[in-house]
């Protein structure tokens, strides 16, 4: 059960989640700071993180024409 939980709250970093989506990270570093697209924080560091599963579901409305820019 402890592996499933852990498929599904997959944290990735901004580089991760940028090339994922096409973009460069400073658009994920923007859109975060203008509220478009919130990323959790890392608690000890301040990185970005952001959900795996989160971002694929988002490449998946930029495909059907959602602008976030």
């Amino acid at each position: 059960m402890y592996k499933v939980k852990a498929m599904i709250n997959k944290l990735i970093t901004i580089q991760n989640a940028a090339k994922l989506l096409g973009v460069n990270p400073e658009t994920l570093r923007r859109w975060d700071r203008k509220g478009k697209y919130a990323a959790k924080r890392h608690p000890i560091n301040g990185y970005r993180l952001y959900n795996e599963n989160d971002i694929k579901a988002l490449l998946k409305k930029i495909e059907k024409g959602a602008s976030y820019d």
